[in-house]
């Protein structure tokens, strides 16, 4: 496997007064950075999820590919348990973003191929270790010496021991997405993990990439797209609850725009985040701008910023924690919970532990678990 560095993303969404222009979302939080085609296709996009199992961000064709990866596995490892495709799209994501920008034929032939740096020891990419050349070039093109191949950036010198077929086209292909997707199932099913058990999908994704950086990176990544992967149960909710929750959930898959978002809809955003992120020209929403649209909708007029919209309404206190919340609340999140002026986002309470929401630059509108960002600072209740 190659060792590339993984990326760092740790964006929230902070409230700032840009001079003139209130506007919400983007500063450091904790967690993952961690995850388009969904029912609302977004070109832009660093993950999320839309509706029943469909992933923001995912070529139709890869989640595919992981889809049928999952009931493949078994065939190669039988003992292997919890294989889900949120786990091979964990991977994949940091890997290679998906194959985003490549061409995926209907076979999963993925053009142009995806090559990682040549593995010579040289410090490009991260590399330190020379790696000799194993298969004269055949899947990684150069026979001077070895590099990462295919949307699970597999050595081919690893492709060779748990390559398969996937396709049926008597070829297993590191390059090829069934194939490859196959090919990752079975290197992290190792000789029969349970990866329902947190620790077995720990050394599962550890042996894929021994670095804790990199397992903290993908475990966001299946964590946000095994949350979001349902959607979530609206039979009780009616009313402008319910109206609100409708109108925040359509716009999954909207990309996040720093300043995005009014009582109309997406919107482009202004420049710049804190990161020095531009919305200026990205149609979408930034948290408090999905706040203010979604409770529009009911007849609900809220401020600008999550620090403003956190003073509208009934507040709950952080200290009675997330089981407090129901469906509609406002969720907020501060730098110094219990001091409002701190509050740096907001998203929307769905219940079972989630809301949607406008993460970071980079993101797209998408369900989250409440607890997937820190500095809970409670929530507020409008209706």
């Amino acid at each position: 496997m190659t060792r590339r560095r993984s990326r760092k993303a740790k964006w929230g969404c902070l409230t700032v007064m840009l001079l003139f222009a209130a506007v919400c979302c983007a500063a450091p939080i904790s967690g993952a950075i961690s995850a388009v085609v969904a029912l609302q296709s977004a070109a832009r996009d660093d993950g999320g999820i839309t509706d029943g199992g469909t992933a923001a961000g995912i070529p139709p064709r890869m989640l595919t590919a992981y889809k049928n990866a999952v009931q493949q596995v078994g065939k190669y490892v039988p003992k292997c348990q919890g294989m889900r495709w949120p786990i091979l799209a964990g991977i994949a994501k940091v890997e290679s973003n998906h194959a985003i920008g490549r061409t995926i034929a209907g076979n999963g032939d993925i053009r142009p191929r995806i090559y990682g740096v040549l593995l010579n020891g040289s410090g490009a990419g991260g590399n330190t270790t020379a790696f000799p050349d194993t298969d004269g070039g055949r899947w990684d093109g150069t026979a001077t010496g070895e590099r990462a191949v295919g949307p699970f950036q597999f050595l081919p010198s690893t492709w060779e021991a748990i390559g398969k077929d996937a396709n049926g086209d008597k070829t297993a292909d590191p390059h090829n997405a069934d194939d490859a997707a196959l090919g990752a199932a079975v290197y992290l099913c190792g000789n029969g993990r349970d990866l329902t058990k947190r620790s077995q999908l720990e050394a599962a994704i550890l042996q894929y990439n021994h670095s804790t950086e990199y397992l903290s990176n993908v475990l966001g990544w299946i964590d946000q797209y095994t949350a979001a992967a349902k959607n979530p149960d609206l039979t009780n909710v009616s009313g402008r609850v319910r109206t609100i929750l409708d109108a925040a959930l359509s716009q999954r898959g909207v990309p996040y725009s720093w300043g995005g978002g009014s009582t109309n809809g997406p919107s482009t955003g202004i420049c710049c985040s804190p990161s020095g992120k531009s919305g200026a020209d990205i149609t979408g929403f930034d948290c408090s701008g999905l706040a203010l649209y979604a409770y529009a909708k009911a007849g609900v007029q809220l401020p600008r910023t999550a620090a403003a919209q956190a003073g509208v309404g009934q507040r709950i206190p952080a200290s009675l924690g997330t089981s407090a919340l129901k469906a509609g609340d406002l969720v907020f999140y501060a730098y110094a919970p219990g001091h409002d002026s701190t509050i740096f986002h907001v998203g929307i309470y769905v219940g079972s532990g989630r809301m949607v929401n406008a993460a970071r630059p980079g993101t797209v509108v998408r369900l989250d678990a409440v607890d997937a960002m820190s500095g809970y600072a409670g929530g507020a209740r409008l209706l």
